[in-house]
Formats: C-alpha cells, structure tokens, sequence
C-alpha cells in the first residue's frame, strides 16, 4: 500500500499528468481538497472509490483516513492542488507518514503560476529584462513569514514576484511592493487559471488594487509582478543564437 501525493494542477482536468491519471484510476481510496479540486478531476477515479474531501479535516483526521486504509491495504491518492512542493502542506503529512512507518511517493503537477504564464502568454524569464522569479506567500491569517522573507525585503531585487494566497490582501500588497516597483509596473492577476471559468485581469500596481476589487476576485489567484509582463524590444536569447558555439 503506498499513499500517492499527486498535484492536480491548477484545475483542469485535462491539466493532470499522465501518471497522476493512471495512479487515480488505481486507487480505491482518494483524498482531495474539494475547495480547490474541481470535481472533474475525480472522475479518473475507478468506480466505488472511497472520495474524501479533506476540505474541512484537520491534520489528524487526515493522517486518520490515510493510516485507515494502510490498515485495510489500499492505495491512497491524496490530491492536492497545483504542484505539493508549493504552499500544499505536504510536508507535514509526510512527517506523519514517517512517524507510522506508511510509504509514499510524490508525482508533480503543473503550479498554478506555470498555468498562470501560459494564459498570459509571457514568459516569466526574459533576456535582458528578467531572469530570477520569486514564488511567495503574504502571512495575513496564515502562519507567519520568516524573517527576511517580508515583500518589501524580497522586492529589493526588483525580480519578478508571483504571490500566492495574496489577492485578499491586494491592497496591502501593493502598498508594499511600489517603493521597490513604482506605479508603472506591470501586474497581472490570473484567477482559476487554465479553467473554463478563468479571469485575468492586467494593469499596474497604481491601478490593479481597484481592478480585482472591481472584479470581485477573493480566492485562487495568482499575483504576477514584473517588467517581464510588458517586455518589447529584448535580445535574443543566447540559447539560439547563430554565434552560439553548438560543437
């Protein structure tokens, strides 16, 4: 009996992995976040699949539901969305895992920022504009940032930033991120990414705040901010360039 932690990607079904789609149809057992895993992402599951939304257990619960069926030799598909090496508290189930003695393995899923690129059709490192992409969170009501990892410390490199978690407090986020930025950089928000009911909203940060509170958008969204999401006239990169020493 293994569990299988398996990103489910940014929600579209047709978004899993190859491996995440066979290891769900394998799997009697499978436990999702069904806050944020839309339920066309379950129907790869075998018919009679036990389904249990973890939406409203806590931790133990869940260590409960996974120990439960180790007990009864079952596979476990444990779904969480995106990729589980970002904001998917992963590692705290896996310290459990090692606790009992239960195996587990990992399948990755396409992050919700990677979706949130593709629907802007930019990419997020560009020659001469941008090469280093910062992937973080704001605190707000969840567990505290450590220290050095504040928005005002991270955007002294002027990097790209993609917040998650964060467009709740869009406001606030702004405020922070303008004296490193300035008014006129570029911001995007892309909401339930690659979903048939996805929003994006562009502008800047003196005008993307009043944009999402416009747009009523509260939850599963990504904040990208950059120069790279306005970037013209930028050299060719190195990686084809006819110069380029191919021997």
């Amino acid at each position: 009996m293994t569990v299988h932690f398996i990103g489910a990607g940014p929600g579209a079904a047709d978004l899993l992995t190859l491996r995440a789609a066979r290891l769900l149809a394998e799997s009697p057992v499978c436990l999702y976040a069904g806050a944020l895993v839309p339920v066309e992402v379950l129907e790869h599951c075998p018919p009679g699949a036990r389904l249990v939304d973890t939406a409203d257990l806590d931790l133990d619960r869940i260590v409960r539901e996974l120990s439960d069926a180790h007990a009864a030799g079952h596979d476990v598909a444990r779904l969480h969305s995106g990729d589980p090496s970002l904001f998917s508290a992963v590692a705290e189930q896996m310290r459990r895992l090692d606790a009992l003695g239960i195996p587990y393995d990992v399948t990755p899923g396409v992050p919700a920022f990677a979706a949130a690129a593709a629907s802007l059709k930019r990419e997020l490192t560009v020659p001469g504009v941008g090469q280093t992409v910062v992937l973080t969170r704001t605190a707000a009501r969840a567990t505290p940032m450590p220290p050095g990892e504040d928005l005002a410390t991270l955007g002294a490199s002027r990097a790209t930033l993609v917040l998650h978690l964060a467009v709740q407090r869009i406001t606030e986020v702004v405020a922070e991120l303008l004296p490193n930025y300035g008014p006129d950089c570029p911001v995007a928000v892309v909401a339930r990414a690659a979903r048939e009911d996805e929003e994006v909203l562009r502008g800047t940060l003196a005008d993307i705040a009043a944009r999402v509170e416009a747009a009523g958008i509260k939850r599963t969204a990504v904040i990208v901010v950059g120069r790279v999401l306005a970037a013209e006239g930028f050299p060719d990169s190195h990686l084809y360039s006819a110069e380029r020493c191919r021997a």
